[in-house]
C-alpha cells in the first residue's frame, strides 16, 4: 500500500513544483483569498495559533509569514539542565537509532549511509560512525523554525541537490534512502554534545531552507554539491536559539559522535516532541 502511494511521485517535475509553490507562498496578492485559505489551513491542521507571537491571521503579509511564524515568549522552554540535549523542532519521531557500519536507519529494513547524506565525503561522515541518529518529522501544523539541542559553534555548511519526494510516513516507508536522495542542507557544529551533524531535508512543494547566518540556502537550485567553511568564532549558539527555518515543512536528521548522547525514552517512533524538551542526556567527552 505505502509503495502504491508513493509511486506516483517519481515522475513528477518535483522541482517546478516546488518553485511554483515557493513563489504563491510569498506573494502578498489577493488577501482575501490568502485570508481564507490560512484559515482553511488552521482548522485542516488544527494549528495552533494561541502560541503565536501573532495570533491574528490577517497581519500575515503573505502565507510563507504565517507558515514560518515565531512563538510566544516561553511557549517552549528550553531544557535546561547541563546535560540536557534539548529537541530542535515540533516534530514527530520517525527513527532513533545508533548509526551502524556508517549506515542510518530509515523504516522497514531501509537505510542509506551518513557519507551520501552528508555530501559524500567520508571523512565528514566518519565521526559519527557508531553514534547515534534520530529522524524527526514536521507535520503542517508544527512550528517550523529549528533550534540548537546544546550550546555550541557552526563549522561547516554544506548544501546537497537532489529530488524532492515527499517525507511523510508511507513515502519514507516506501522509498528506499530518501534521506539521501532529497536536496538537503547540512549543519555541521562542534558543541557541548560532541560533533553533530543537523540535516535538514527538503520535500515535495518544501525546498526552501533558510539559516540566520545566510538567509535562504535553497533555491537556487543546482547539481553540485556546495559548501561553505566557518572560523569557529564567527557562528555561536547558546542551547535554543534559533538556527535555521523550513518555508514550508519537512524533515531533520541528527547525527551524534559514540558515546556522546543517549537517547531518552521519549524518543520512540511516533511520539510527539516540542521543540525544547529534553530528549536525550550528553555524556562528557573521553
Amino acid at each position: 500500500m505505502d509503495l502504491l502511494k508513493a509511486w506516483p511521485q517519481y515522475p513528477l517535475p518535483h522541482h517546478l513544483l516546488s518553485r511554483v509553490v515557493h513563489r504563491l507562498t510569498r506573494s502578498p496578492r489577493l488577501p482575501a483569498l490568502r485570508l481564507a485559505f490560512m484559515r482553511w489551513f488552521v482548522r485542516t491542521y488544527d494549528v495552533a495559533l494561541d502560541e503565536a507571537a501573532q495570533p491574528e491571521l490577517a497581519a500575515y503579509p503573505t502565507f510563507n509569514a504565517f507558515f514560518t511564524r515565531a512563538l510566544k515568549p516561553g511557549a517552549r522552554p528550553i531544557a535546561a539542565a547541563a546535560d540536557a540535549f534539548a529537541c530542535p523542532a515540533d516534530s514527530r519521531v520517525s527513527q532513533a537509532q545508533p548509526v551502524t557500519a556508517g549506515r542510518v536507519f530509515q523504516a522497514k529494513g531501509r537505510g542509506y549511509t551518513a557519507t551520501e547524506l552528508l555530501g559524500g565525503d567520508p571523512r565528514r561522515a566518519a565521526p559519527f560512525d557508531g553514534g547515534m541518529s534520530a529522524t524527526l518529522y514536521l507535520s503542517p501544523r508544527d512550528y517550523h523554525r529549528v533550534h540548537m539541542p546544546a550550546d555550541g559553534t557552526l563549522i561547516e555548511m554544506i548544501h546537497v541537490p537532489g529530488r524532492l519526494f515527499s517525507v511523510n510516513p508511507p513515502t519514507t516507508r516506501a522509498v528506499d534512502r530518501l534521506f539521501a536522495r532529497n536536496e538537503r542542507v547540512v549543519f555541521i557544529l562542534d558543541t557541548d554534545a560532541g560533533r553533530i551533524a543537523y540535516v535538514m531535508v527538503g520535500a515535495l512543494f518544501v525546498s526552501s531552507v533558510e539559516t540566520v547566518w545566510a538567509g535562504e540556502v535553497t533555491p537556487p537550485m543546482g547539481r553540485e554539491v556546495r559548501s561553505w567553511r566557518y572560523r569557529a568564532d564567527l557562528h555561536r549558539f547558546r542551547k535554543g536559539d534559533e538556527i535555521a527555518r523550513f518555508n514550508m515543512g519537512s524533515t531533520v536528521v541528527l547525527l551524534t559522535e559514540p558515546g556522546r548522547v543517549g537517547w531518552d525514552a521519549v524518543l520512540a517512533p511516533d511520539a510527539p516532541l516540542r521543540m525544547g524538551q529534553r530528549i536525550g542526556t550528553i555524556h562528557a567527552g573521553g
